[in-house]
Protein backbone atom coordinates (compact mmCIF):
# COMPACT_ATOMS: atom_id res chain seq x y z
CA UNK A 1 0.00 0.00 0.00
CA UNK A 2 1.22 3.69 -0.99
CA UNK A 3 0.68 6.40 2.05
CA UNK A 4 0.20 9.27 -0.62
CA UNK A 5 -2.84 10.56 -2.05
CA UNK A 6 -2.85 9.39 -5.71
CA UNK A 7 -4.25 5.93 -7.67
CA UNK A 8 -2.19 3.35 -5.26
CA UNK A 9 -4.33 0.96 -2.96
CA UNK A 10 -4.79 3.27 0.50
CA UNK A 11 -3.30 2.83 3.46
CA UNK A 12 -3.77 5.49 5.76
CA UNK A 13 -7.56 6.11 6.28
CA UNK A 14 -9.39 8.05 8.49
CA UNK A 15 -13.08 7.63 10.27
CA UNK A 16 -16.10 10.27 11.47
CA UNK A 17 -18.43 9.32 13.56
CA UNK A 18 -18.16 6.67 16.24
CA UNK A 19 -22.00 5.22 17.03
CA UNK A 20 -23.37 2.41 16.73
CA UNK A 21 -22.24 1.54 13.50
CA UNK A 22 -18.83 3.84 12.68
CA UNK A 23 -17.46 2.41 16.27
CA UNK A 24 -17.22 -1.22 14.36
CA UNK A 25 -16.74 -0.40 10.71
CA UNK A 26 -13.93 1.42 11.84
CA UNK A 27 -12.50 -1.63 13.92
CA UNK A 28 -12.50 -3.80 10.97
CA UNK A 29 -10.60 -1.27 9.04
CA UNK A 30 -7.96 -1.30 11.59
CA UNK A 31 -8.46 -5.18 11.41
CA UNK A 32 -7.55 -5.35 8.29
CA UNK A 33 -4.05 -3.10 8.17
CA UNK A 34 -5.42 -0.14 7.55
CA UNK A 35 -3.85 3.12 9.32
CA UNK A 36 -6.87 4.53 10.86
CA UNK A 37 -7.33 7.60 12.78
CA UNK A 38 -11.02 8.67 14.30
CA UNK A 39 -12.91 11.95 15.07
CA UNK A 40 -15.64 11.57 17.23
CA UNK A 41 -17.93 14.59 18.85
CA UNK A 42 -17.55 12.96 22.44
CA UNK A 43 -13.90 12.83 22.17
CA UNK A 44 -14.28 9.58 25.04
CA UNK A 45 -15.66 7.65 22.62
CA UNK A 46 -12.72 8.02 20.33
CA UNK A 47 -10.50 7.53 23.20
CA UNK A 48 -12.12 4.76 23.78
CA UNK A 49 -11.92 3.30 20.18
CA UNK A 50 -8.22 3.97 20.26
CA UNK A 51 -7.53 1.86 23.15
CA UNK A 52 -9.18 -1.29 21.37
CA UNK A 53 -7.65 -0.68 18.29
CA UNK A 54 -4.56 1.42 18.28
CA UNK A 55 -4.24 4.56 15.68
CA UNK A 56 -4.90 7.39 16.65
CA UNK A 57 -8.22 10.28 17.59
CA UNK A 58 -8.09 14.10 16.73
CA UNK A 59 -10.13 17.15 17.56
CA UNK A 60 -11.88 17.95 14.47
CA UNK A 61 -12.96 16.55 11.12
CA UNK A 62 -10.72 18.93 9.71
CA UNK A 63 -7.50 17.18 11.84
CA UNK A 64 -8.08 13.69 11.46
CA UNK A 65 -8.71 14.12 7.35
CA UNK A 66 -5.02 15.80 6.88
CA UNK A 67 -3.14 12.92 5.58
CA UNK A 68 -5.66 10.44 5.12
CA UNK A 69 -6.39 8.95 1.31
CA UNK A 70 -10.16 7.91 2.66
CA UNK A 71 -12.11 9.67 4.83
CA UNK A 72 -15.21 7.69 6.10
CA UNK A 73 -18.04 8.70 8.01
CA UNK A 74 -21.59 7.70 9.51
CA UNK A 75 -23.34 10.49 11.39
CA UNK A 76 -26.69 11.47 11.77
CA UNK A 77 -28.03 13.29 8.95
CA UNK A 78 -27.73 15.82 6.14
CA UNK A 79 -27.06 18.61 8.48
CA UNK A 80 -24.52 16.64 10.68
CA UNK A 81 -22.41 15.49 6.81
CA UNK A 82 -22.79 19.20 5.92
CA UNK A 83 -20.94 20.03 9.33
CA UNK A 84 -17.82 17.36 9.28
CA UNK A 85 -17.60 18.16 5.64
CA UNK A 86 -17.87 21.69 4.34
CA UNK A 87 -18.70 23.50 7.68
CA UNK A 88 -15.91 25.13 10.52
CA UNK A 89 -12.83 22.78 10.60
CA UNK A 90 -14.85 20.52 8.18
CA UNK A 91 -12.93 17.15 6.16
CA UNK A 92 -12.86 19.18 2.70
CA UNK A 93 -10.80 21.54 4.05
CA UNK A 94 -8.04 19.41 4.99
CA UNK A 95 -8.36 16.70 2.36
CA UNK A 96 -5.03 16.46 -0.16
CA UNK A 97 -6.89 16.30 -3.84
CA UNK A 98 -7.29 12.93 -4.81
CA UNK A 99 -7.94 11.90 -1.42
CA UNK A 100 -12.14 9.94 -1.83
CA UNK A 101 -14.72 10.94 0.94
CA UNK A 102 -17.04 7.51 1.66
CA UNK A 103 -20.16 8.61 3.37
CA UNK A 104 -21.95 5.78 5.05
CA UNK A 105 -24.99 8.08 6.46
CA UNK A 106 -28.75 7.21 5.11
CA UNK A 107 -29.32 11.27 4.01
CA UNK A 108 -30.89 12.97 1.16
CA UNK A 109 -29.79 12.10 -2.59
CA UNK A 110 -29.94 15.78 -2.61
CA UNK A 111 -26.83 16.47 0.06
CA UNK A 112 -24.93 13.72 -1.89
CA UNK A 113 -24.70 15.69 -5.29
CA UNK A 114 -24.01 18.78 -3.13
CA UNK A 115 -21.41 17.28 -1.71
CA UNK A 116 -19.70 15.57 -4.78
CA UNK A 117 -19.91 18.90 -6.63
CA UNK A 118 -18.27 20.60 -3.17
CA UNK A 119 -15.59 17.70 -3.28
CA UNK A 120 -14.72 18.26 -7.00
CA UNK A 121 -13.77 22.12 -6.49
CA UNK A 122 -11.27 21.20 -4.33
CA UNK A 123 -10.02 17.82 -5.94
CA UNK A 124 -11.81 15.22 -3.65
CA UNK A 125 -14.09 12.59 -5.25
CA UNK A 126 -17.25 12.26 -2.29
CA UNK A 127 -19.15 8.49 -2.87
CA UNK A 128 -22.26 8.17 -1.31
CA UNK A 129 -22.16 4.51 -0.10
CA UNK A 130 -25.55 4.15 2.54
CA UNK A 131 -25.34 0.72 4.31
CA UNK A 132 -27.98 -2.21 5.19
CA UNK A 133 -27.88 -4.77 8.04
CA UNK A 134 -27.86 -2.56 11.02
CA UNK A 135 -25.44 -3.30 13.66
CA UNK A 136 -25.33 -6.62 13.96
CA UNK A 137 -24.58 -6.41 10.15
CA UNK A 138 -21.46 -3.55 11.48
CA UNK A 139 -20.53 -5.44 14.31
CA UNK A 140 -19.78 -8.63 11.85
CA UNK A 141 -18.44 -6.89 9.13
CA UNK A 142 -21.54 -8.25 6.32
CA UNK A 143 -22.90 -5.02 5.47
CA UNK A 144 -24.56 -4.17 2.12
CA UNK A 145 -23.07 -1.00 0.57
CA UNK A 146 -25.21 0.78 -2.06
CA UNK A 147 -22.52 3.59 -3.47
CA UNK A 148 -23.03 6.35 -5.92
CA UNK A 149 -20.64 7.92 -7.31
CA UNK A 150 -17.53 8.04 -10.28
CA UNK A 151 -16.42 4.04 -11.41
CA UNK A 152 -12.11 4.86 -10.90
CA UNK A 153 -12.83 5.86 -7.56
CA UNK A 154 -14.99 3.49 -5.77
CA UNK A 155 -12.76 1.08 -7.66
CA UNK A 156 -9.85 2.17 -5.42
CA UNK A 157 -12.02 2.41 -2.20
CA UNK A 158 -13.42 -1.01 -2.82
CA UNK A 159 -11.15 -3.21 -0.51
CA UNK A 160 -11.03 -0.87 2.27
CA UNK A 161 -15.20 -0.90 2.35
CA UNK A 162 -15.16 -4.85 1.69
CA UNK A 163 -13.55 -4.99 5.19
CA UNK A 164 -16.62 -4.72 6.52
CA UNK A 165 -19.54 -5.44 4.12
CA UNK A 166 -20.37 -9.03 2.54
CA UNK A 167 -21.70 -7.04 -0.83
CA UNK A 168 -20.68 -3.97 -2.48
CA UNK A 169 -22.17 -2.14 -5.49
CA UNK A 170 -21.59 0.51 -7.87
CA UNK A 171 -25.44 1.85 -8.29
CA UNK A 172 -24.54 4.67 -10.54
CA UNK A 173 -23.13 8.49 -10.56
CA UNK A 174 -24.11 10.91 -7.02
CA UNK A 175 -26.86 10.04 -5.30
CA UNK A 176 -27.27 6.84 -6.66
CA UNK A 177 -26.42 4.58 -3.72
CA UNK A 178 -29.03 7.45 -1.35
CA UNK A 179 -31.70 6.14 -3.67
CA UNK A 180 -31.10 2.74 -3.37
CA UNK A 181 -31.24 3.09 -0.02
CA UNK A 182 -34.43 4.66 -0.15
CA UNK A 183 -35.79 1.14 -1.75
CA UNK A 184 -34.34 -0.82 0.61
CA UNK A 185 -36.31 1.32 3.29
CA UNK A 186 -39.50 1.36 1.03
CA UNK A 187 -39.66 -2.43 0.46
CA UNK A 188 -39.15 -2.81 4.19
CA UNK A 189 -42.44 -1.10 4.76
CA UNK A 190 -44.71 -3.48 3.79
CA UNK A 191 -43.15 -6.61 4.35
CA UNK A 192 -42.94 -5.51 8.34
CA UNK A 193 -46.25 -4.38 8.83
CA UNK A 194 -47.24 -7.47 6.72
CA UNK A 195 -45.30 -9.88 8.96
CA UNK A 196 -46.94 -8.17 12.19
CA UNK A 197 -50.41 -9.02 10.83
CA UNK A 198 -49.87 -12.85 10.16
CA UNK A 199 -48.72 -13.30 13.33
CA UNK A 200 -51.04 -11.59 15.28
CA UNK A 201 -53.52 -13.25 13.16
CA UNK A 202 -51.73 -16.60 14.03
CA UNK A 203 -51.91 -16.22 17.52
CA UNK A 204 -55.19 -15.00 17.51
CA UNK A 205 -56.10 -18.07 15.77
CA UNK A 206 -54.88 -20.40 18.53
CA UNK A 207 -51.78 -21.74 16.41
CA UNK A 208 -48.52 -22.28 17.72
CA UNK A 209 -46.79 -19.39 16.03
CA UNK A 210 -43.27 -20.29 16.22
CA UNK A 211 -44.02 -23.33 14.85
CA UNK A 212 -45.98 -21.71 12.13
CA UNK A 213 -42.53 -19.36 11.49
CA UNK A 214 -40.91 -22.81 11.15
CA UNK A 215 -43.09 -24.03 8.34
CA UNK A 216 -43.69 -20.98 6.38
CA UNK A 217 -40.01 -19.77 6.38
CA UNK A 218 -39.32 -22.25 3.82
CA UNK A 219 -41.92 -20.77 1.30
CA UNK A 220 -42.81 -18.15 -0.62
CA UNK A 221 -43.16 -15.90 2.22
CA UNK A 222 -39.96 -16.24 3.46
CA UNK A 223 -37.44 -13.11 4.58
CA UNK A 224 -34.79 -12.19 6.61
CA UNK A 225 -37.13 -10.39 8.73
CA UNK A 226 -39.57 -13.47 9.18
CA UNK A 227 -35.88 -15.53 9.82
CA UNK A 228 -34.30 -13.06 12.61
CA UNK A 229 -37.60 -11.25 13.89
CA UNK A 230 -40.39 -13.53 13.76
CA UNK A 231 -39.61 -15.18 16.70
CA UNK A 232 -38.82 -11.51 18.77
CA UNK A 233 -42.07 -10.27 17.14
CA UNK A 234 -44.36 -13.06 18.57
CA UNK A 235 -42.37 -12.93 22.47
CA UNK A 236 -43.08 -9.02 22.39
CA UNK A 237 -38.87 -8.55 22.67
CA UNK A 238 -38.27 -5.22 20.75
CA UNK A 239 -34.94 -3.43 22.87
CA UNK A 240 -32.74 -3.92 20.14
CA UNK A 241 -32.17 -3.68 16.50
CA UNK A 242 -33.22 -0.85 14.05
CA UNK A 243 -34.94 1.99 16.36
CA UNK A 244 -38.06 3.36 14.97
CA UNK A 245 -36.93 6.97 15.10
CA UNK A 246 -33.93 6.26 12.62
CA UNK A 247 -36.89 4.13 10.46
CA UNK A 248 -38.94 7.32 10.58
CA UNK A 249 -35.83 9.49 9.28
CA UNK A 250 -35.52 7.37 6.18
CA UNK A 251 -39.46 7.27 5.18
CA UNK A 252 -38.62 10.77 5.50
CA UNK A 253 -36.02 11.15 2.86
CA UNK A 254 -38.41 8.41 0.91
CA UNK A 255 -41.12 10.47 0.92
CA UNK A 256 -39.66 13.61 0.31
CA UNK A 257 -37.96 12.50 -2.90
CA UNK A 258 -40.88 10.56 -4.00
CA UNK A 259 -42.96 14.38 -3.96
CA UNK A 260 -39.69 15.02 -6.13
CA UNK A 261 -40.05 11.89 -8.35
CA UNK A 262 -43.62 11.02 -8.63
CA UNK A 263 -43.55 8.00 -6.90
CA UNK A 264 -46.62 6.95 -5.00
CA UNK A 265 -45.66 5.09 -1.57
CA UNK A 266 -48.94 4.77 -0.15
CA UNK A 267 -48.14 1.74 2.15
CA UNK A 268 -44.62 3.56 2.82
CA UNK A 269 -46.53 6.64 4.00
CA UNK A 270 -49.40 4.52 6.00
CA UNK A 271 -46.40 2.32 7.63
CA UNK A 272 -45.20 5.85 8.85
CA UNK A 273 -47.62 6.42 10.29
CA UNK A 274 -47.89 3.43 12.22
CA UNK A 275 -44.32 4.30 13.44
CA UNK A 276 -45.53 7.45 15.12
CA UNK A 277 -47.78 5.77 16.64
CA UNK A 278 -45.36 3.65 18.16
CA UNK A 279 -42.93 6.48 18.77
CA UNK A 280 -46.19 8.49 20.65
CA UNK A 281 -46.15 5.52 23.08
CA UNK A 282 -42.55 5.67 24.67
CA UNK A 283 -41.01 3.35 21.49
CA UNK A 284 -39.20 4.73 19.65
CA UNK A 285 -35.89 3.04 20.31
CA UNK A 286 -37.63 -0.33 19.81
CA UNK A 287 -36.83 -2.12 17.00
CA UNK A 288 -39.12 -2.12 14.05
CA UNK A 289 -40.86 -4.87 14.29
CA UNK A 290 -42.47 -2.74 17.49
CA UNK A 291 -45.30 -2.96 14.73
CA UNK A 292 -46.69 -5.69 16.38
CA UNK A 293 -47.75 -3.76 19.45
CA UNK A 294 -50.39 -1.38 17.25
CA UNK A 295 -52.32 -4.47 16.70
CA UNK A 296 -51.81 -6.76 20.14
CA UNK A 297 -53.33 -3.66 21.74
CA UNK A 298 -56.33 -2.98 19.67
Amino acid sequence: MSDNAGKQTPSRVSFIGLGVMGYPMAGHLAGSGYQVSVYNRTRAKAQKWVAEHGGQSAESPAAVAVEAQIVFTCVGNDDDLRAVTTGPDGAFEAMAPGAIFVDHTTASAKVARELAAAGAERGITFLDAPVSGGEAGAQKGILTVMVGGEPEAFERARPAIESYARSVGLMGPSGSGQLTKMVNQICLAGLLQSLAEGLDFAQRAGLDVEQVLAVISKGASQSWQMENRGVTMHRDEFDFGFAVDWMRKDFGLCLDEARRNGASLPVAALVDQFYARIQARGGSRWDTSSLIRLLRDN
